[in-house]
């Protein structure tokens, strides 16, 4: 199982939501963006170098599990965010593409963390979902549940205006609501304090996240 790690390319601004998710400068152009996806990487770090260490969870606990395979997850996102806020043409989709790869990077950045205070590898042994009680029968060609397949990435690195727009809403919706499932596991079997406590964040805002692409894909349907 791979978990990678990714750094984000450029500086630039980011303004932080009440939930603390950073959010897309919608005023400048597409380095500021991508630039916020490094900010929360680095506030990310931050936030996890703060988590009590009291605990320790072991190389195939289900909270290293869970960080490793919703690295992957969210790296995913971060892709989908940053081009649909490149390359999208609705303002709204724009501005949420910016904001999902911004907010994904820094909880990115928290995960990993959390896998260095715990003295464990981005990597590990087991296969990816086997933290999660039946997670190995949701892999689906090798995907985590709502993850796109390389062939729906390539269709949103190519497609252009408002395909693009819907391409990308469908995909996030999908992804969401796979990444919720995931998030649900860690959330029934975690005694992880801090663990619990962001991934209930994470819920939360992806559920916000939910009801916005929705409204929005049915706004460009309409």
């Amino acid at each position: 199982m791979t978990a990678p790690t990714t750094t984000g390319p450029d500086l630039g601004e980011v303004t932080v939501t009440d939930e603390g998710r950073p959010s897309a400068a919608r005023r400048f152009g597409p380095l500021a963006v991508v630039a916020a996806v490094v900010v929360g990487l680095l506030l990310g770090y931050a936030g996890g170098l703060l988590t009590p260490k009291l605990t320790r969870p072991g190389d195939t606990s289900a909270e290293a599990g869970f960080v490793r395979d919703m690295t992957t997850h969210h790296t995913q996102a971060v892709e989908m965010g940053l081009l649909a806020f490149k390359g999208g043409s609705d303002p709204e989709v724009v501005s949420m593409g910016g904001d999902i790869a911004a907010g994904q990077q820094g909880e990115i950045g928290v995960m990993q963390t959390w896998l260095r205070s715990w003295g464990l590898d981005p990597t590990g042994s087991q296969p990816r979902m086997a933290w999660m009680p039946d997670g190995e029968s949701m892999i689906r060609d090798g995907l985590m549940p709502g993850m796109a397949t390389p062939e729906e990435m390539a269709k949103l690195r190519t497609a252009q205006g408002r395909e693009k727009d819907l391409l990308f809403l469908d995909l996030m919706i999908d992804h969401h609501n796979g990444g919720i499932h995931m998030i649900d596991g860690i959330l029934d079997v975690s005694d992880e304090a801090e663990v619990v406590r962001v991934a209930q964040t994470m819920k939360n805002v992806q559920q916000k996240d939910l009801e916005n692409l929705v409204a929005a894909r049915d706004r460009l349907k309409g």
